[in-house]
C-alpha cells in the first residue's frame, strides 16, 4: 500500500456500509473489551504495513484492554483502528470523544479519526494532532450529520509516523445524547444488497479469448454498462450488477455466432422487467457541451430486436436517484455509489478483472467531463484492453493493466491511490537521497532530502543524471510512460522524476555531468524511505506564508497560507509596489475570493464549469460564469503569479481567480492541467482511482484541462540558474515589479 496519509481520506471512503437496521439498539464494542481470535470483535486496521497493531493488557483506563498502534521500522506513514457504526441514526451533530496515550510519537501525530459518508464529514485531528510523550487524556472530534445521505458512520485512532499510541474508552454522542440511548434509523435493504451469490469468485475459470469471443466480451461490456446507468429498475437496485454480469458471461462466452449471441442479450434484457418510457424530448440547447456517444447501438449490426430494446432503454424515463451513480449536491461531480473494491481478492480471478475494466471504460465513457481530449478515441480503448486484462496472469501484471488503463484518460488526478502494493514493490523500494526534477529537458539534482547525507551521495547541486545502471534517461521515460498517468508531458516527468531512481537494490551506478560537463559514472546509494525526510521536504516553507522583499514588494506562499493571514495581507501589502503570490504548490487555504477579490473593484468572470447528466448519461451542460466579487476600492500595484507543473487542481483554479485581476500577470510554464472537484473510483482489488468530475473553463469556454493555465509569460529554471541557487521565477517577477 502506498505510504501516505492522503490515501488515509480516500481509503476510509471505501469502509463497510452500515448493515440492515431494525431499530434495536446495538451493543458496540468501543472499549475494546470484546475480543476474538486475539483482536477487538467489529474492529479493522488498515494503513502501513510498518505498523504493529495489537490490545494491551497491562495499560487501559478501564477495563482489561486498550488498542496500540505502534511504528515498527520501515516506511512511515500511517496504520488505524476503524469501527463501522452498525447503524445510521437521526441528529444534527455526532461527537467521537476517547482516551489516547502517546510515546515517542514525532514525524507526524496520534489522533482520533471519524469519517461520515460519502463525503458528508471527516476529521482526523490531522491540525491538531498528539506528539511526543504523553499520559492518558480525552480527546474529541465533532461533525455535523446528514442522516438522509449517509451511508456509513466510521470511527477509531490513527498514527501517523513513529512512536506509539493507546486508545481507549471510545464514546459517541449525538446532539449531546449517548448513542446507546439514540434510537437508530431502520434501512431498507435492496435485492441489490442481498445478492452475495460471487462473494467468494466469479466462477469463470480460465478460457480462450479468440476473435469471437473478444467480440462478444466487447459488445457485452458496451451493453452492460449502457443499461447500468440507463435501465430504470437497474437504478431501483433491483439487481447488484456486477453479479448479473457473471450470470451472462460465461452464456456470452459460448456463443458462437452473432445470431444466437443477440438472442442472449434480447433476453437478458427483456428479463429486467418494465419501466416508463419518456416522451419528452433530450435537451439540446445550446448549454449542452458534449452529447453521449451511443452510435455504437446502429454501428455495431446488432439484430433488429436487440436494437429496438437498447433504443427503448434510451429513451426511459429515468429519475434523479440511482443505486450506483449521483451528483454531488451543489458541485455536480459523479458519486459512483454501492460499487464494491471486492479487497478479499487482491488478484482478482477472470470475472473480476473483465468487471474492473467494464466498470472503468463505462464510468469514463458516461461521466467523465474530458473523454473527448483523450489522445486515443474511448471506443477504442474497450476491446484494445480486453486481452490485457484476461491475460493478466498475477497480482502485479492486474495492478499494471489498471495503471496503465487509468493513463489513457490522461487526467492528472487518475492514478492508482489504495492497496496498489505490487506496483509499489515494483517501482522499488529504496530511494535516493536527493530529489531531481526535470530542468531544461534534463534530470537534474536540485536538493538533498537529508542534508547530512550530502557528502555520501557524490552528487553536486545541478548534476544532471544521464544513465541509471547503464540505461539513458529518454530510455526509461519511454519505458515507464505508460503507468505514470498525467495530463501532460510536464506532469508526468515531475511525478516520474520522483520514481526513477528508486530501486530494489541498495545501490545503483548513475552517470552524471557536473560543471566541469564531463560525464562519470558513480555508485549511489539508497535507502528505505522512512530513513529519508522526503515528505518534510515536500513542505519546505517559511512557518508564515507573507513577507515584505526588498524594494517594498510583498510576497505571499499559499502553501501554509492560512484564513486569518488574508487580513493581515491586505492591511500590510496596501501600500507595496506590487505583490507575487506564489503557487508552486499546493494551497493550504482555499483562497480564490477571499483574497482573489481584493485584487478587482468590480464582479469580475473567471470560471465556468460543465457537469455530467444522470437523465442522459454522458451529457455533459455548461453551467453560469462564476464571478470574483468586487468591492469598489482594490488593490492599486501589480500582481505576478507563479506557476509551474507544481501547480495543480485548487492551485489551478486560484490561478484564475488571481488571474480575474485588473493588473495580473502569471508568470512560469506549464501546470498540472487537472481542475475541478475529485470523484473517487473503487476497483475490484481493493485499488481505487480517482477522475476530475466536472470540467473547467476559462470565460470565453476555452479547456483548462491538459492544457492548464499558460502563463503570460514563460519562464523555465535553468541548470545554470540551480547551480547557482537562483530562484529564476522569482527573480523575473521582482524585475516585473520593479521596472516601468
Amino acid at each position: 500500500m502506498k505510504k501516505s496519509i492522503y490515501l488515509f481520506f480516500l481509503f476510509v471512503s471505501s469502509l463497510p456500509v452500515f448493515a440492515q437496521s431494525t431499530g434495536v439498539l446495538a451493543p458496540l464494542n468501543l472499549d475494546f473489551e470484546k475480543t476474538e481470535k486475539g483482536t477487538a470483535r467489529g474492529w479493522y486496521n488498515f494503513g502501513g504495513e510498518d505498523y504493529k497493531m495489537a490490545l494491551d493488557s497491562a495499560n487501559s483506563i478501564s477495563g482489561q484492554y486498550s488498542a496500540t498502534i505502534e511504528f515498527k521500522g520501515g516506511s512511515t506513514g500511517f496504520n488505524s483502528w476503524g469501527y463501522t457504526l452498525p447503524d445510521n441514526y437521526p441528529g444534527k451533530k455526532i461527537t467521537l470523544s476517547g482516551f489516547i496515550r502517546t510515546e515517542n510519537v514525532t514525524e507526524g501525530y496520534a489522533g482520533l479519526w471519524m469519517r461520515i459518508d460519502p463525503s458528508i464529514g471527516f476529521d482526523n485531528m490531522s491540525k491538531v494532532g498528539i506528539k511526543g510523550t504523553t499520559g492518558w487524556a480525552k480527546y474529541e472530534i465533532t461533525l455535523d450529520m446528514n442522516p438522509q445521505k449517509t451511508k456509513a458512520i466510521v470511527v477509531g485512532g490513527l498514527l501517523v509516523g513513529k512512536g506509539k499510541m493507546w486508545l481507549d474508552n471510545l464514546s459517541v454522542s449525538i446532539d449531546g445524547k449517548d448513542i446507546k440511548n439514540v434510537k437508530p434509523l431502520v434501512k431498507k435493504l435492496l435485492p441489490a444488497d442481498l445478492d452475495t451469490q460471487f462473494n467468494k469468485g466469479s466462477g469463470i475459470n480460465e478460457f480462450q479469448a479468440g476473435k469471437q469471443q473478444l467480440e462478444n466480451l466487447k459488445q457485452l461490456g458496451l451493453i452492460w454498462g449502457f443499461l447500468k446507468y440507463h435501465h430504470p429498475n437497474i437504478a431501483k437496485g433491483n439487481y447488484n450488477w456486477d453479479y448479473e454480469l457473471f450470470r451472462i458471461l460465461p452464456k456470452i462466452l459460448v456463443s458462437d455466432d452473432t445470431k444466437k449471441r443477440d438472442e442472449l442479450f434480447v433476453s437478458w434484457i427483456q428479463g429486467l422487467g418494465d419501466y416508463k418510457e419518456n416522451n419528452k424530448k433530450t435537451n439540446t440547447s445550446d448549454d449542452v457541451i458534449l452529447k453521449p456517444d451511443l452510435d455504437w447501438i446502429a454501428n455495431s449490426g446488432f439484430s433488429e430486436n436487440l436494437q429496438v430494446l437498447l433504443q427503448k432503454v434510451k429513451n426511459a424515463e429515468r429519475e434523479n436517484e440511482h443505486y450506483y451513480i449521483g451528483m454531488e449536491e451543489g458541485i455536480g461531480n459523479p458519486d459512483f455509489r454501492n460499487e464494491h473494491l471486492y479487497p478479499s481478492m487482491p488478484y482478482p480471478d477472470n470475472g473480476f478483472r473483465i468487471l474492473a475494466l467494464f466498470r472503468y471504460w463505462n464510468m469514463i465513457h458516461y461521466f467523465f467531463p474530458y473523454k473527448h481530449l483523450t489522445d486515443k478515441n474511448w471506443n477504442q480503448v474497450l476491446p484494445e484492453y480486453l486481452p490485457v486484462f484476461i491475460n493478466a496472469s498475477t497480482e502485479l501484471e492486474y495492478e499494471k493493466a489498471m495503471l496503465k488503463l487509468i493513463a489513457e484518460v490522461h487526467d492528472t488526478h487518475a492514478n492508482l491511490w489504495g492497496a496498489a502494493d505490487k506496483i509499489d514493490q515494483w517501482k522499488g523500494k529504496f530511494y535516493p537521497p536527493v530529489h531531481v526534477r526535470f530542468i531544461e529537458d534534463k534530470l537534474v539534482v536540485t536538493d538533498y532530502y537529508n542534508p547530512e547525507l550530502q557528502d555520501r551521495t557524490g552528487l553536486a547541486i545541478g548534476d544532471v543524471i544521464t544513465k541509471i545502471n547503464g540505461r539513458s534517461i529518454q530510455e526509461m521515460i519511454e519505458e515507464k510512460s505508460p503507468y505514470f498517468p498525467a495530463s501532460n508531458k510536464p506532469t508526468q516527468l515531475r511525478n516520474m522524476s520522483i520514481d526513477l531512481l528508486r530501486s530494489n537494490s541498495r545501490t545503483i551506478e548513475i552517470a552524471i555531468i557536473g560543471k566541469d560537463e564531463k560525464e562519470k559514472n558513480i555508485p549511489l546509494n539508497l535507502y528505505p524511505r522512512d530513513s529519508l525526510n522526503i515528505y518534510s521536504w515536500y513542505k519546505k516553507s517559511d512557518s508564515k506564508s507573507f513577507k515584505i522583499l526588498d524594494n517594498n514588494i510583498g510576497y505571499v506562499t499559499l502553501q501554509t497560507i492560512k484564513e486569518d493571514d488574508i487580513q493581515h495581507i491586505k492591511k500590510e501589502f496596501k501600500d507595496t509596489k506590487g505583490i507575487i503570490i506564489d503557487i508552486r504548490n499546493y494551497p493550504a487555504t482555499f483562497v480564490p475570493f477571499s483574497l482573489g477579490s481584493y485584487f478587482t473593484s468590480m464582479l469580475k468572470p473567471f470560471v465556468k464549469f460543465s457537469t455530467g447528466s444522470m437523465k442522459n448519461p454522458g451529457e455533459f451542460t455548461i453551467n453560469k460564469v462564476l464571478k470574483i466579487p468586487g468591492f469598489g476600492k482594490s488593490y492599486d500595484g501589480k500582481l505576478v503569479v507563479l506557476v509551474n507543473e507544481q501547480t495543480q487542481s485548487q492551485a489551478e483554479y486560484t490561478a484564475m481567480a488571481f488571474r480575474a485581476g485588473k493588473n495580473t500577470t502569471i508568470i512560469g510554464s506549464t501546470t498540472a492541467g487537472a481542475d475541478g472537484n475529485v470523484s473517487s473510483i473503487p476497483l475490484p482489488g481493493g485499488l481505487k482511482s480517482m477522475i476530475s468530475g466536472i470540467g473547467v473553463y476559462y470565460p470565453d469556454g476555452k479547456e483548462t484541462q491538459r492544457v492548464g493555465i499558460i502563463p503570460d509569460l514563460e519562464v523555465k529554471p535553468t541548470i545554470k540558474g540551480i547551480r547557482e541557487n537562483r530562484d529564476e521565477l522569482m527573480e523575473k517577477a521582482i524585475e516585473l515589479i520593479s521596472g516601468p
